[in-house]
């Protein structure tokens, strides 16, 4: 499937079963849990299910228990990587089924190789149907050591494939496992092992012999080449080493120079061992035509013609983007590698003419191998926001796109002080398209982004996050603003910002982007509200609005936020300063001043005249003026051409249209219902109709004691939903 098509039915009905489990089960004595009711599955969809449960962290001790169901749940690859379990689980689970493939790779648990070797053996079926084993990042032994479990590889015997990589298996295990009499494919990479001479036993049936970063060899290269001489039957090697180093001993130059060596070899990785030569890279595969892959990063070869990796010779080196999307591809869980192919890739992503989509997944999946590597993390979001910038990010995918924040996020997460990754992240997450369009968790991004800001003074990453999170939170539900707003922390860290720019007098991005976060956050949210007026806030939106009179964008936003405040009841007595209802009242009566800023003034002064919520607190001239002047002031606006507000409901509206309220907080509110109605009809319309607001309209337009000027605007609006809920046909048009 492309990154567009949706999910398989089977997926999602596999990803709704992992998260329900626990309702469709009932628990049995032992703990576990068996499914109520439990049709036959398919053998493969039972493989399926147990590795989707296992992806989505929900397979432990309790769920596992499913599986004991061996008449409906037939298990025959058993993929729980990074699961928790423990032996006895894992024994009673999972070992009666016929199992011929296991991957218990990187379990969360105490479970060791020797206590899986001892369930595996201990049932006849799984242990003569097992080909292949993976048992990588697991420890040999518990905590009482070789006394433990008593178990060996070599009762395993029709084992194919076995991979051990990155545990502590040493010389004594490798001797038990060269006895196995099927053994094909082994992967010790990583592990203690010291000697390789018992490969020899293996010689007449290895095709597979994977020992990368095996660091702990002391055996001397003249007899290690011998070994490899002896393993003719090999078709893939990989002798390639982590620590980047050079060659010393030049082993991989003798090597590649012994006549007649390995002469079925397809897939040869010497990565990591620096100073090998073309001419001695190029020789090795020219006698060798089956060959399909080598492996040359940090060798200093690959620069020739023929290993430019084009043709059906794959070649995963540092000297081509060809070269280095191979070893994207072939190293994603190999960190030393991955950090030095992004090195190499970031310079390649400063230039690229489009998009390139596949580029960006295998960079992603360096990523999620290696979320703890502040390196690897660093590098790539220095190459996503390349791969990103502008334009490019049109031609990637919504879905691309979406783990793309993802995973940035989840750096930031990880690294949160790191002030250059943070840039990195922050400028590939300023985009429009980015922020506007692409699916992703709007909330939790927000929350973090607030969180991470107070770790950091630079004025580019405090410009950036504000900015990203007054767009998140202009996306978010009521809903997700409620519960953002309740985190007392972020209306803190942006007053703590506004502050700041106030102090030297500038009106910048900053500063603007903070207002509008703050705006936003109060939008229908008292408690964001009441953050406001605990956190001081009213006190420096008071300086601000002397301060910047003559900025009306800056008064816009004030007054915005102090509207929300006006809206909550009890928060209206903060309000009641004479000082503050004086300026408001000086600039909805300035013709001067934009309708913008003369509209939320009006606003704020319509709430706190109305006669729901506390009464009147100040003087009874200033009252009356008020009411003159929201009536004066309103009858003389003129609709701007441009949208200037929206709303997610007009039920604030509907208290100042009672008939008990005085003529101007009325032709206020419907003002401004006038307002959104004229510019989105099908929106306003139908919610106005939706909440009952036409019904408030027309008790307010029958009333005897309803003003005249209030008449007009209430029958404006209600031709204004004739219109668009009723329109005319055609035919009526024409006669």
């Amino acid at each position: 499937m492309d990154d567009e098509s949706p999910s398989s039915l089977t997926d999602i009905s596999l990803a709704w079963l992992c998260h329900n489990v626990e309702v469709l089960c009932v628990e049995q004595e032992n703990g576990s849990l068996q499914l109520r009711h439990c049709p036959l599955f398919a053998q493969e969809l039972a493989d399926q299910l147990l590795h989707t449960m296992a992806q989505e962290g929900v397979l432990n001790d309790r769920t596992v228990g499913i599986f004991q169901n061996l008449e409906h749940l037939r298990l025959r690859r058993a993929h729980i990587q990074s699961s928790h379990l423990s032996a006895e689980a894992f024994r009673l689970a999972l070992c009666p089924h016929k199992l011929q493939e296991l991957n218990a790779s990187h379990i969360h648990s105490d479970l060791t190789i020797s206590d899986i070797l001892h369930s595996i053996t201990s049932s006849k079926v799984c242990r003569q149907g097992l080909q292949t084993l993976l048992m990588n990042g697991l420890r040999l032994y518990g905590e009482a050591g070789e006394d433990s479990v008593h178990a060996s590889f070599n009762t395993l015997r029709g084992l194919k494939k076995l991979s051990l990589a990155w545990t502590d298996l040493e010389d004594r295990g490798l001797e038990d496992i060269c006895t196995m009499p099927m053994l094909e494919s082994l992967d010790i990479s990583g592990t203690n092992i010291t000697d390789l001479t018992p490969l020899l036993n293996c010689e007449s049936r290895l095709r597979s012999l994977t020992m990368h970063g095996l660091q702990k060899l002391v055996m001397p290269t003249s007899s290690l080449i011998f070994v490899l001489s002896k393993l003719q039957l090999l078709r893939h090697l990989d002798i390639s080493n982590d620590k980047l180093v050079m060659d010393g001993d030049n082993l991989v130059q003798q090597l590649l120079e012994r006549p007649g060596i390995l002469p079925h070899l397809v897939s040869l990785d010497v990565s990591g061992w620096r100073g090998v030569s073309d001419a001695t890279v190029q020789a090795f595969v020219e006698v060798r035509p089956g060959m399909r892959f080598i492996g040359l990063l940090a060798t200093g070869a690959g620069g020739s013609e023929l290993l430019c990796g084009d043709g059906h010779l794959k070649v995963a080196g540092e000297s081509n983007l060809t070269q280095l999307c191979e070893a994207l591809r072939r190293y994603s869980d190999r960190e030393s590698f991955i950090r030095e192919v992004l090195t190499h890739l970031y310079s390649h992503t400063n230039s690229m003419d489009g998009p390139q989509p596949n580029i960006l997944k295998l960079v992603l999946a360096g990523m999620q191998h290696h979320t703890d590597s502040l390196h690897v993390q660093l590098v790539a979001t220095a190459c996503v926001f390349n791969l990103t910038v502008q334009e490019l990010v049109l031609g990637i995918s919504l879905h691309l796109a979406g783990t793309v924040v993802q995973q940035l996020l989840t750096a930031m997460k990880n690294f949160p002080n790191h002030e250059q990754l943070q840039k990195n992240c922050l400028l590939t997450l300023c985009s429009d398209h980015i922020l506007q369009v692409v699916p992703f968790d709007r909330y939790e991004a927000a929350k973090l982004i607030m969180m991470l800001l107070g770790n950091h003074g630079d004025q580019t990453v405090q410009r950036m996050a504000v900015a990203i999170v007054s767009i998140l939170v202009s996306k978010l539900s009521t809903e997700e603003i409620s519960e953002l707003g309740a985190e007392a922390f972020i209306m803190k860290q942006l007053l703590s910002i506004v502050q700041q720019k106030a102090s030297l007098g500038v009106v910048d991005s900053t500063l603007k982007f903070a207002l509008s976060a703050l705006w936003n956050l109060t939008d229908e949210t008292p408690t964001a509200c009441r953050h406001f007026i605990q956190c001081q806030g009213l006190e420096l939106y008071m300086e601000l609005l002397e301060s910047y009179y003559a900025e009306f964008s800056i008064q816009q936003k004030l007054l915005g936020l102090l509207n929300n405040v006006a809206e909550v009841e009890e928060l209206r007595m903060e309000l009641m300063d004479e000082d503050l209802v004086e300026h408001i009242l000086s600039l909805l009566i300035n013709p001067e001043v934009e309708v913008d800023v003369r509209y939320f003034a009006g606003g704020i002064l319509a709430h706190l005249t109305s006669v729901r919520g506390p009464a009147w607190g100040l003087d009874d001239e200033l009252h009356c003026t008020v009411q003159e002047k929201l009536h004066s002031s309103i009858l003389s606006w003129s609709s701007p051409e441009h949208a200037m507000v929206s709303y997610r409901t007009l039920q604030p509206f509907y208290p100042l249209l009672h008939i008990s309220q005085c003529s101007g907080v009325q032709m206020w509110a419907l003002w401004a219902i006038q307002l959104v109605c004229s510019q989105n009809a099908p929106q306003y319309c139908s919610m106005l109709q939706t909440e009952g607001g036409t019904d408030v309209l027309r008790v307010l337009s029958t009333h005897p004691d309803t003003h005249s000027d209030v008449k007009c605007l209430v029958e404006n609006i209600l031709k204004i939903l004739e219109r668009n809920l009723h329109p005319a046909s055609p035919v009526e048009d024409f006669q």
